[in-house]
């Protein structure tokens, strides 16, 4: 363990990971006294731009829910620039491991949203890791599409021109790197033949994908891949109405099928049924 964790509901601050200081929050009871669903944000998210989705999860369900910023976002450190073409990897090998033992996570889920859920993916299909017991991915990205890449282009004007800027310094200690570190990897050159879906093949948990059916950054192929490649149950969920952020663009709907999810899990852990 990176060093001592206490888990107090509804509080934040700062825990050792992996050399350095990740700002987190969470909500719940603690890992050991009830499941814990460990949420891994977007490409410019951080810890709280979840907004009030976690706190309504945990109070819907009974479980611990566990957000943080990944280094570059939120409060966390600043980020070593540019980064690597497979920084999601890097991430969700090196960095994810140490962060659920420095939390004493024993049971739960992962539960990732876009550059999120590609961490939580390749975590799955990457480290065994008997612990985890469900897999939610939230509007995904396994390969690049030109229509993505367009988007983040366009967000670029946004930051360097317009009040994008601005908006993020309110949520990131330094907006410059977060953003740099996100949106000059993804458009790298090299980058454009990115390609992860291998990880799916060796999923062995129960999979609720979601994504918005006007998703901006992808199409709804990323989604349907998971469904075609994995040898575990996979749930796919289009929501109507709704861009790149389930949770924001249609919250009742997304906290709806997610508990619903959840609940179905805790179901087999209580009736005992076989090993997911």
């Amino acid at each position: 363990m990176s060093q001592a964790f206490e888990w107090k509901s509804s509080s934040d601050g700062l825990v050792g990971v992996n050399g350095g200081q990740i700002e987190y929050c969470c909500w719940g009871p603690k890992p050991g006294d009830a499941p814990t669903v460990v949420l891994l944000h977007e490409g410019l998210g951080s810890a709280k731009l979840w907004r009030d989705f976690p706190e309504k999860l945990a109070e819907a369900t009974g479980w611990g829910v566990f957000s943080w910023s990944r280094t570059g976002h939120g409060q966390s450190d600043i980020a070593d620039l540019p980064r690597p073409i497979n920084f999601m990897t890097i991430e969700a090998t090196q960095v994810l491991p140490d962060l659920l033992d420095a939390i004493e996570f024993q049971y739960g889920v992962l539960l990732g949203h876009s550059d999120g859920a590609t961490i939580s993916a390749i975590y799955i299909g990457s480290v065994e890791d008997h612990r985890v017991r469900g897999l939610i991915l939230m509007a995904p990205h396994f390969f690049t599409e030109s229509m993505g890449l367009e988007e983040i282009t366009r967000s670029r004007i946004a930051f360097t021109e317009g009040d994008l800027r601005e908006r993020m310094s309110r949520h990131h200690k330094n907006p410059d790197n977060t953003f740099n570190g996100w949106c000059d990897t993804w458009l790298n050159p090299g980058f454009k033949t990115w390609d992860v879906t291998e990880v799916i093949d060796y999923m062995r948990i129960p999979v609720l994908a979601i994504q918005g059916r006007n998703d901006q950054y992808g199409t709804l192929a990323q989604v349907r891949v998971v469904e075609e490649r994995s040898y575990a149950p996979v749930d796919i969920e289009v929501i109507e109405e709704c861009r790149h952020s389930p949770h924001l663009d249609q919250p009742e709907k997304t906290l709806s099928l997610v508990t619903e999810y959840l609940e179905r899990l805790q179901r087999i852990e209580t009736d005992g049924l076989p090993e997911l």
